[in-house]
């Protein structure tokens, strides 16, 4: 096998590991959220907040294994650029576009990417 196809498959690999594991970690932190936001709409915040995070959390993982050892923190700055941006547009633009609550929106984006960024140095090394 090529160095090239198994780099790529030690990525799908990773990538598939660190989608399950963040999968897992967004269901519990949004049942913990939608506990606490109980208002009509609310659900639909935590919601849609999950899956934003869930596809940003899966890019910037991606980039991070991309750049390889040399790079990593120069890619996980980027990651967390990328997350504030996003966190800023959801703030200005899409919350108040899809007319979802913005309190439990907010809260719940980022909280979804506050515990998926501590969990993500350990798969790093799969």
């Amino acid at each position: 096998m090529s160095d090239t196809v198994q780099v790529r498959a030690g990525l799908v690999r990773a990538v598939a590991l660190f989608a399950a594991a963040q999968v897992v970690l967004l269901v519990v932190v949004g049942f913990v959220l939608a506990w606490i936001f109980r208002a009509p709409g609310d659900l639909s915040a935590v919601t849609t907040a999950g899956w934003v995070a869930l596809a940003v959390q899966l890019l910037t993982f991606a980039i991070v294994r991309l750049a390889g050892r040399e790079q990593v923190i120069a890619a996980w700055g980027l990651g967390v650029l990328v997350r504030f941006g996003v966190v800023a547009v959801w703030a200005f633009l899409l919350v108040p576009a899809l007319e979802l609550p913005a309190t439990p929106a907010l809260i719940s984006l980022v909280s979804f990417f506050f515990v998926s960024t501590v969990v993500e140095p350990l798969f790093l090394n799969i």
